[in-house]
């Protein structure tokens, strides 16, 4: 297998009137196809982690690499094109823009891309059949309920071919039947063979993964393999 995510002596802090250490020196790896949770108590550093590997924001020491390329080595703007052609962000308050409809909010990620434009609605509508979200295209997220929206938001993660899904407490706003639906759509991306890396303080959701790392205190404290849950079978899980 292939790492696409390596992180040595991953290092973030923050200076403002006080200086603040999130993470402390964290070295692992992600091999492309892995379904990876990230759980840790409240400030010990697993959003700050998402951030940095989803080129939200940057390190302050060690290195990160993804496919292979140092991130020291890109400029804000090739941050930005890297972020939007290999990366997909799913977040816990959906960020739809609330007065466009379901379908123009999938096209979003297009407008920054090298696709033609002839070619973006074919490519919305695919990742929200894909989702099961065909009969909303047209409706706004106001009309929609939580589980709809986070459904939205994952197809407009899935317009560009993303080779990682980044998915930020993406159940953290939905009641359990909504979330196990989400849940089931990112673990039928992973096996179509998608890179999946779910942030989450949900020990049913960390339980889709296969492999867990739990943080504390900005540092690694468990990094292993989980027996997975939540079985597919036939197309249904279990």
């Amino acid at each position: 297998m292939t790492a696409i995510i390596k992180a040595v002596k991953l290092e973030k802090t923050y200076r403002d009137e006080i200086e603040t250490v999130a993470l402390r020196g964290l070295d692992f790896s992600v091999e492309k196809g892995e379904f990876i949770s990230i759980m840790g108590p409240s400030g010990s550093g697993k959003s700050t982690l998402l951030h940095i590997l989803g080129f939200l924001d940057r390190l302050t020491g060690g290195d990160y690499l993804f496919e292979g390329k140092s991130m020291n080595d890109y400029s804000d703007e090739g941050l930005a094109m890297v972020r939007n052609k290999k990366m997909g962000f799913i977040f816990q308050a959906f960020n739809l823009l609330p007065r466009t409809s379901a379908l123009e909010n999938v096209k979003l990620p297009l407008l920054y891309s090298d696709v033609n434009e002839s070619l973006w609605n074919d490519i919305a509508l695919k990742a929200l059949d894909s989702v099961g979200m065909s009969h909303r295209i047209d409706y706004e997220p106001a009309h929609l309920s939580g589980g709809e929206k986070q459904r939205i938001a994952i197809a407009r993660a899935l317009v560009n071919d993303p080779s990682v899904i980044f998915a930020d407490e993406p159940t953290g706003n939905l009641d359990s039947k909504s979330g196990g639906q989400v849940m089931e759509i990112l673990e039928k991306l992973h096996i179509e063979g998608r890179t999946v890396i779910l942030v989450t303080h949900e020990t049913y959701t960390a339980e889709y993964a296969h492999r867990l790392i739990k943080i504390k205190d900005g540092l690694i404290e468990v990094d292993q393999i989980v027996e997975q849950k939540h079985k597919h079978q036939n197309g249904f899980f279990k």
